[in-house]
């Protein structure tokens, strides 16, 4: 058993300043070196500043601000940690429940490929958001001032072009839209690089699962209650899906066994991160162990998130933190098996 740790970040300031900010905790952590081996050492990059400059302009100064922290050229920073033009990844897995009351989700990979890192950032150009990074600059999962929470959930390397990867397509939707509808608006048109499912539910009770590929993207609609997990399920997609996805199957089928529970956030969240839920893996040698769950009810703001491993939970009112009030914590500590 190893310890697994998650510093928390917390910035407020110019995206620049955001940047300045993370590249400053980045320079003492193993995420670079394993970036430095899995990513392009040169990509397009006016065609990525092209693509960002439509969707999400302040993303490019928050670049321009790790690019300086770290001490290498704006091209070489698109490359490492934009998120765009990204060699095709190991397959990952993730679950999450929306209803009208809340979100929660369990990421599920290897620690090898983790960023561990917690970020709460406020831009003066883009809404506030918490969220768990992925390549430094996207989100596996969050949510924003706006009480929009989204997660993505591989599919496959159906179709795979050179594009918008999904951490980075979350980290636009959190930083520009507000609603579910929106989110999955802006969905539609990014440039997608692979086959991922993105998990959507805001604070009005709309909730959706956009089924995005390099070619074609649907979105399913629900009301109350909504399980994803790691599979298309509309007609027209299901020929982009793996050929064994036997285990995702058998997660929505519990999901949707938990509907007549009408659990609270609280109850929810418990059964996500118990070590003994159907919902929690330790396969991480074959990239399928539970690194996180995160979860956000919409009512009263509240983030709840615990590391895995029985680890430190978090439990903060998202409204506060947007008003100024500070997280106490700095870090998050776990096992993994």
């Amino acid at each position: 058993m190893s310890e697994f740790n998650v510093r928390i970040l917390q910035i407020r300031g110019s995206s620049f300043q955001i940047g300045l900010q993370t590249g400053e905790l980045l320079k003492d952590t193993a995420i670079l070196n394993v970036l430095n081996t899995i990513t392009k050492h040169d990509i397009d990059y006016p065609g990525m500043k092209s693509i960002y400059t439509s969707f999400a302009p302040h993303l490019i100064e928050e670049l321009e601000g790790l690019a300086e922290e770290l001490g290498i050229s704006s091209r070489r920073a698109a490359a490492l940690l934009s998120g765009y033009d990204v060699p095709k990844t190991e397959a990952m897995g993730c679950s999450t429940l929306l209803t009208s009351d809340y979100y929660v989700r369990n990421y599920d990979f290897s620690p090898d490929f983790y960023d561990g890192i917690f970020s709460c950032v406020q831009s003066d150009t883009a809404f506030a958001s918490a969220g768990y990074n992925l390549q430094v600059l996207g989100r596996h999962d969050g949510v924003n001032e706006k009480g929009l929470a989204i997660g993505l959930h591989f599919v496959s390397h159906e179709g795979y072009r050179i594009g918008v990867s999904p951490w980075a397509a979350i980290r636009m939707v959190l930083d520009t839209c507000a609603t579910a509808q929106e989110a999955a608006s802006m969905l539609k048109e990014i440039p997608h690089c692979a086959c991922y499912n993105f998990s959507l539910g805001d604070r009005d009770g709309q909730m959706a699962v956009v089924e995005a590929s390099p070619d074609l993207v649907t979105v399913r609609y629900g009301e109350y209650f909504l399980p994803c997990v790691n599979h298309f399920q509309e007609d027209q997609m299901g020929s982009k899906n793996r050929p064994s996805i036997e285990g995702s199957l058998q997660r929505n089928k519990h999901l949707l066994s938990l509907k007549e529970k009408n659990w609270s956030h609280d109850q929810m969240f418990h059964h996500f991160k118990s070590e003994e839920s159907p919902m929690f893996f330790t396969d991480y040698e074959h990239f399928f162990g539970t690194l996180h769950t995160f979860s956000y009810s919409y009512q009263d703001s509240r983030i709840l998130t615990a590391i895995a491993g029985g680890g430190d939970v978090l439990d903060v009112n998202f409204k506060d933190w947007v008003n100024g009030k500070d997280i106490h914590e700095e870090t998050l500590s776990g096992f993994i098996k």
